[in-house]
């Protein structure tokens, strides 16, 4: 499965170009498995999820670590069926394996979530999620993915309109990759639309 993410990374500081540039570095693991391309908007980066997630979760992370206030916003993707059509995000009709069965997936899902090494950075996110097309079964799967978010210890609070993340970096990142990729077929069109912050002088709401 190869996703995509439109990736827009803010610092509030003087020093934004070199704090981000700075940061730039935590993705050198990833560059030989992620196709990259930057313009004055965002970056996009794609790849196989678990690799795509990994590099942003690192380069958010590292920014985290200058202390200023950082927000990332990030569209992810995968089996959109418009747009520009890339050669290595093309699947043929029927050459997906079957899913494993929902309650695995879950709990593969929880287990990636519970053994995450963490990064000692605390972060937030809010998401919406949407399954485009509608697939058979979507709210079976989608009643599975809220059960997956109330028992991965990372729930914050439900908002209208999306749903709010909290903890440490890499286990926040796991539950959105697993939101991502366990409740839906393969070649499923998936959308995640995600927003994440730390540092903020907002104070937390109680």
């Amino acid at each position: 499965m190869y996703c995509g993410a439109q990736v827009t990374l803010s610092v509030m500081s003087d020093d934004y170009v070199a704090v981000i540039l700075g940061a730039l570095s935590s993705l050198d693991p990833y560059r030989k498995d992620l196709r990259m391309e930057t313009d004055d908007t965002s970056t996009l980066m794609i790849g196989p999820p678990d690799i795509l997630f990994a590099a942003m979760r690192d380069l958010f992370t590292l920014v985290v670590k200058s202390g200023h206030h950082v927000t990332m916003h990030a569209l992810v993707s995968r089996g959109c069926p418009g747009g520009p059509q890339l050669p290595e995000t093309r699947s043929e009709p029927g050459s997906t394996p079957p899913p494993l069965p929902l309650s695995t997936r879950k709990q593969n899902a929880l287990v990636a979530v519970e053994t995450a090494s963490e990064t000692g950075q605390i972060i937030s996110a809010q998401f919406a999620y949407y399954p485009l097309g509608q697939p058979p079964g979507y709210m079976t799967e989608i009643n599975a993915c809220i059960d997956f978010i109330d028992e991965s210890g990372t729930l914050d609070r439900k908002k209208n309109f999306c749903t709010k993340l909290r903890g440490d970096g890499a286990k926040v990142f796991k539950t959105l990759e697993g939101v991502f990729v366990s409740f839906a077929p393969d070649d499923a069109h998936i959308t995640l639309d995600l927003m994440l912050s730390a540092n903020s002088p907002t104070a937390r709401d109680k």
